[in-house]
């Protein structure tokens, strides 16, 4: 029974999903998820956004240099109540900024620690959450460094399917180079590596071919290889011929009457 032609894409798909699943954590596997959905949005961090997190700060700072740092004790202890957060309703909406800022001015109304204390701790606490950020694209990373290994299942897969529709089996590995190959689904991207399998790819090729090849089954189409191969290789020669006759006739006659304009002009 022949199965259905969607079925081999769906195992693919399966499989590229198990991988997933079995090589990361839940933790990242639900972050990844959730961050599905931001591929079809545009990013938050617009210009709009900057302008308003760079206004809020300079009232807040403008505050404290008038009013000193305990003036700003209340917007930092409930920043959802304060004037200067509400004022700025893109920047106070989001909690990780909010977060971030009221604690380090925490840190400075309380002068536990110094400047370059608090910048110190600042730089820290920004990269772990650029890598926490980064989580659900690391994931995916390891995901697609994994494609070759999927690509060499799909191309077992292309073969049983060509069995199935009783097709050669080398038209499998055919489809299957060309769909995982750099210009199309891109599973193998376009690296020396690659290059180098591809020529192994191809002397097994021909060595397959090789197998395949009868000289009985060849001189019974004898008519067919030599007389239509002949043909072809005549047409094609004449056709070249005719070509590049065209051409040197054009670049010829362009040449010659440039000289000729030229002798003109002089003789004038």
């Amino acid at each position: 029974m022949t199965p259905p032609w969607w079925g081999i894409p769906v195992v693919v798909v399966v499989g590229l999903a198990g991988g997933f699943i079995a090589g990361n954590d839940i933790k990242y596997i639900k972050k990844t998820i959730g961050a599905l959905p931001s591929i079809l949005k545009g990013s938050k961090f617009t210009k709009a956004l900057y302008i308003d997190l760079l206004a809020m700060l300079f009232e807040i700072l403008a505050k404290v240099r008038k009013e000193g740092l305990m003036s700003i004790e209340k917007d930092v202890e409930d920043p959802h109540s304060s004037p200067l957060f509400q004022k700025y309703p893109t920047v106070g909406n989001d909690h990780h900024v909010t977060e971030f800022i009221t604690d380090y001015l925490r840190m400075m109304v309380s002068g536990n620690l110094n400047a370059h204390e608090i910048e110190s701790l600042m730089d820290s606490e920004i990269e772990t959450h650029h890598q926490e950020a980064h989580a659900p694209v690391a994931a995916l990373a390891r995901l697609a460094g994994a494609l070759p290994a999927f690509g060499i299942v799909a191309a077992v897969l292309g073969v049983v399917a060509c069995r199935f529709l009783k097709l050669p089996p080398m038209l499998g590995y055919l489809v299957v180079g060309v769909l995982i190959g750099p210009h199309t689904l891109a599973f193998a991207q376009d690296s020396a590596a690659v290059k180098y399998l591809a020529e192994f790819g191809v002397v097994f090729l021909m060595f397959s071919i090789g197998l395949e090849f009868s000289l009985a089954k060849l001189y019974s189409m004898k008519r067919i290889v030599f007389g239509l191969g002949l043909l072809q290789v005549a047409v094609s020669m004449l056709l070249i011929a005719g070509l590049v006759l065209f051409v040197l006739t054009f670049l010829v006659n362009a040449v010659a009457r440039i000289v000729i304009q030229r002798r003109a002009a002089f003789s004038e």
